[in-house]
């Protein structure tokens, strides 16, 4: 009889059958499971045979209850006798499956350990290394007693879980944003990337997605610790071998470090676990420092104390309007995949402004981001300051610092306006940004179709400011902040020009909608994106040009730029981080007064025109149209 079986009966019944022991049952002295080695924790009377135990471990089994004559009936055979009974029939695939399961778990571990935060270095080659992390965490389990063992083993193993997880948020964030994830500011993006997500492929698609992103995690965060800990269950089997095996890897370890031995040009002593954690201490330390660096640059401000009536002087009676084109970056100016087509539409709507009596000059911005973020880059141009994270958006937003548009409210000269299409609930931002009234995709009576992401075509924004805002007579001139957002990522589908008569309420463009290219179809060729972000580009700027010859007027300015760059896949990852920015007026003495600029002459600019930190815009332009200070 076994333990096990003996464990389930009466006391009584089992005091009888150790008295008097069936045909063929060992005494229990037998059967008794010898002391694990090193402080190796012994199998209780009730457990199982652990799965990689292997068919020469020593193990007990119940026998056929017919041959026992018990007093009371015995319990039916559990689940785990009949494991035991099925390894014991088949021992080769036991020991094969034990392997495997051994050899998947380091692999595992290995994985996590070496795992790189980009995704073009998730290469073979950087997996042919030797890790430190792990020679010194077996080092460290071995010499444990067994329960801080247990402790450590699963609480690292989380750890772990929780480190590759980070890696693939970053890789995200890499391909997108080009920067690491901050583990303080960026958690609300999740929820921005949701809605991306849906907008462009689909509530289906976008819930599915997340659903499997959860399960990914749940099921890594349980199997890291187990892999863990099936590792730790070998190695006290074999603590001889497992502490010669740390040893000799330790060596080679600090012999490959001592000597610089690389591997594809890695080197192959590794500790990139160890940088990746730290990385992230610092991000989170130097994130917790800003706030007081930064609360200071919010407070000193030189325009703050300039009187109204000094304040953009040079521009009073005229009709300003800051203009943002999404994604509008460099590579799209020069970048052969792109350029031709855009710079095709810059130097015809050049003649076309310049048949209309307008004159142009155009320069550089850096943006402080690419790929996304585009409300860190209008706050950045606007208020003067680097705003490059949420923690400096949320503190600058929620301060009383002078931004370039609140700067023609507080002249008490100008009507300020707001286009935004984007926004779709409410965005009290508005008023740190000195806008008077906000019309958003709500309020712009669009009563067309979405075109992916964008939820109002840029043609559509701009006839409705005509219709709202500037096409109505006043006695004020206005300062107008207008975001277009059909060239927003995944480019497609994508609007194209209609006669400014057909707009209308927006109806006439569910047939062109329709008549567009499917996202999820483009992004399978990264040369197909490049095209249609190309496309779209084009569409924003003739859309743009196309309402200032139709609707401008002479006391028409327009400064018009990109936020950033687009996404690596569309530029590259080394991509700069300048976008075009222009000016238009119709009035030379507005051109005249920047003229000491040296920007370039029309809408593209040269490739040597200057290059300004976009936080520098503000205080340049206040410069060039303010009175001189007494």
């Amino acid at each position: 009889m076994s333990l096990s079986s003996a464990h389930q009966r009466p006391a009584k019944d089992e005091a009888d059958s150790k008295e008097q022991p069936p045909p063929g049952d060992a005494p229990e002295e037998a059967v008794a499971e010898p002391a694990p080695e090193d402080g190796a924790e012994a199998a209780g009377p009730e457990a199982a045979p652990a799965p990689d135990d292997g068919p020469d471990a020593e193990q007990t089994h119940a026998e056929d209850p017919a041959e026992i004559e018990p007093t009371d009936p015995a319990p039916a055979p559990t689940s785990k006798n009949a494991l035991a009974r099925w390894r014991e029939r088949h021992p080769g695939v036991t020991r094969a499956l034990s392997w495997s399961l051994t050899a998947l778990a380091a692999v595992l571990v290995l994985f996590a350990f070496l795992m790189p935060e980009r995704l073009p270095q998730l290469t073979a080659s950087r997996f042919a290394r030797v890790p430190a992390e792990p020679i010194l965490l077996a080092a460290l389990l071995l010499v444990l007693p067994p329960r801080p063992r247990r402790v450590v083993a699963v609480v690292s193993g989380v750890l772990l879980g929780l480190l590759v997880l980070l890696d693939c948020v970053n890789m995200g964030f890499y391909q997108t944003l080009e920067r690491p994830f901050h583990p303080l500011f960026d958690w609300s993006l999740f929820s921005d990337g949701l809605s991306f997500l849906k907008d462009s492929a689909g509530e289906a698609t976008a819930y599915g997605a997340l659903a499997g992103a959860l399960l990914a995690v749940l099921v890594l965060l349980v199997l890291m610790p187990l892999a863990i800990v099936r590792l730790v269950t070998v190695m006290l089997r074999h603590p001889s071998v497992a502490r010669r095996g740390t040893l000799v890897a330790g060596v080679v370890w600090m012999t490959c470090a001592t000597l610089g031995i690389q591997v594809s040009g890695l080197n192959l002593a590794a500790k990139d676990a160890g940088l990746r954690v730290r990385s992230q201490v610092g991000m989170v330390q130097q994130g917790l420092a800003d706030r007081k660096v930064f609360a200071e640059k919010v407070a000193d401000d030189p325009f703050a104390k300039v009187p109204p009536d000094r304040l953009l002087s040079g521009l009073r009676g005229k009709d300003v309007i800051f203009t943002f084109i999404e994604s509008y970056g460099r590579g799209a100016v020069e970048d052969p995949a792109m350029a031709p087509g855009v710079d095709a539409v810059l130097r015809d709507g050049t003649r076309q402004l310049a048949d209309a009596g307008f004159s142009a000059r155009s320069g550089w911005l850096t943006s402080p981001v690419t790929g996304g973020g585009s409300w860190l880059a209008h706050t950045t141009f606007l208020s003067g300051l680097w705003v490059q994270d949420q923690q400096r958006y949320r503190y600058v937003s929620s301060s009383d610092r002078m931004t370039l548009t609140s700067a023609f409210k507080r002249t008490g000269d100008f009507r300020t306006v707001g286009m935004m299409p984007g926004v779709t609930r409410a965005w009290p931002e508005g008023k740190f940004f000195g806008l008077d009234h906000i019309h958003d995709s709500r309020s712009m009576g669009y009563q067309g179709p979405k075109f992916s992401w964008s939820p109002v075509p840029d043609q559509y924004t701009l006839s409705a400011f005509e219709r709202l805002e500037h096409g109505k007579a006043s006695n004020q001139p206005m300062m107008s902040e207008i975001i277009l957002t059909s060239s927003h990522n995944p480019w497609a589908p994508i609007p194209r020009m209609i006669d400014w008569d057909r707009v209308g309420d927006g109806s006439v463009y569910d047939a062109i909608e329709k008549e567009g290219k499917d996202p999820k179809e483009v992004w399978k060729d990264p040369k197909q994106v490049r095209q249609e972000y190309g496309n779209a580009i084009q569409y924003s700027l003739k859309s743009l040009v196309e309402f200032v010859t139709k609707y401008g007027n002479e006391n028409t300015v327009l400064v018009f730029l990109g936020d950033h760059q687009p996404v690596s896949t569309v530029v590259g990852v080394d991509a700069s981080r300048d976008v075009p920015i222009a000016i238009v007026a119709h009035d030379p003495k507005v051109l005249d007064q920047v003229s000491g600029w040296g920007w370039s002459d029309g809408l593209q600019p040269e490739h040597d025109a200057p290059v300004w930190r976009m936080d520098s815009f503000r205080d340049r332009f206040l410069n060039a149209f303010s009175a001189p200070r007494p």
